[in-house]
């Protein structure tokens, strides 16, 4: 069946770009008051997933990540029942499998523009179901649509996996704030039936560890980023980390899951800087700052601690406040480049 409720525009271009996501831990992975998981992340700057669209005779991709964008096209026009085909011309793809969210905001981009250019009227929740993201953290979701830094509110044990996690909190990131990522690429976090069985094999979470980490979130966490005061924030998101991180260790091999960012992250650490963690199952790392002059010295000094032939890559980001960007126009005007 069907979802659209008009005719196709075949004169419809829908330009969508949308940023990556630092995915910041989790707050209940056991579930005792119906609720599991829940999360805090924040969306950030730099890095983004962006592409073009528009109707032809059969799907067809290209660019940066084309091969995934055309397997997720074609799972989203199955599932939503659409007819004909679509060509995407990507121009830009967060790095896959790395912590950052790229799986989500690449089938939400390509939903978004679907949803153009087939005048379906769907909400970004009722895309991320079709697509079957947001099974266990809503924070993706949230960054395409909003920005910022986000808490939302687990899966409902009692919603049959029908809804994605509601945000519960959304803040901006103070606009002076820096993240450094550490990023290794010899290798990807756990995804797909690796992080499933992961999952089902892990130990049970304590209630009491639990109700601490929440404490932690709404009377420590929010209210540093509410008030732009970096400690408590690096404090806590430092804490829930540790907490999560061990939780995991058995699946990933220990607290992060590369051991070169580990040690970058113990050095940053050890240099008074207190905010750090790893992006969902990794093998991102990241390090919260309070300036540009601070984030800029302390990559200077990985890079010369751990040298040019290390595998570790360094880069400074800012978070981004705004959700994703998306410009349709006919095919008699032009489409307008998307900053």
């Amino acid at each position: 069946m069907t979802l659209y409720r008009k005719e196709p525009d075949v004169a419809l271009q829908v330009g969508v770009s949308t940023p990556a996501r630092l995915h910041l831990g989790f707050l209940d992975l056991g579930g005792s008051l119906g609720r599991r998981f829940g999360s805090l992340g924040v969306a950030i700057d730099g890095m983004r997933t962006g592409l073009r669209a528009r109707l032809s005779q059969r799907h067809a991709a290209s660019g940066p990540g084309s091969e995934r964008a055309l397997v997720c096209l074609q799972e989203l026009g199955e599932r939503l029942g659409l007819q004909g085909g679509v060509t995407l011309e990507l121009n830009e793809a967060i790095p896959d499998h790395a912590g950052l969210g790229s799986g989500t905001q690449l089938y939400l981009a390509i939903g978004a523009a679907l949803d153009q250019l087939y005048g379906l009227g769907l909400t970004t929740a009722q895309l991320a179901l079709a697509a079957g993201r947001g099974r266990r953290s809503g924070i993706g979701i949230g960054a395409f649509d909003h920005g910022g830094f986000l808490m939302d509110a687990g899966t409902d044990s009692g919603a049959g996996g029908s809804a994605v996690p509601p945000l519960t909190a959304r803040l901006d990131f103070p606009e002076h704030w820096r993240i450094l990522l550490l990023m290794d690429g010899r290798g990807q976090g756990l995804h797909g039936g690796r992080e499933k069985q992961a999952f089902r094999e892990l130990p049970p979470f304590p209630e009491a560890t639990a109700a601490h980490l929440c404490h932690l979130a709404l009377m420590k966490i929010l209210p540093g980023v509410a008030e732009a005061h970096l400690a408590p924030v690096a404090e806590g998101i430092a804490e829930l980390q540790r907490v999560v991180g061990d939780h995991f260790a058995p699946a990933q091999g220990g607290r992060f899951a590369s051991p070169a960012v580990s040690d970058a992250l113990a050095w940053a650490e050890a240099q008074g800087h207190v905010g750090i963690g790893q992006s969902s199952w990794g093998p991102t790392g990241f390090v919260l700052l309070d300036s540009e002059a601070v984030a800029q010295e302390l990559a200077a000094g990985l890079r010369r601690r751990f040298g040019e032939l290390s595998p570790l890559r360094v880069r400074v980001v800012a978070a981004c406040n705004r959700g994703r960007r998306l410009h349709a126009v006919r095919a008699d005007e032009r489409l307008q480049q998307i900053l």
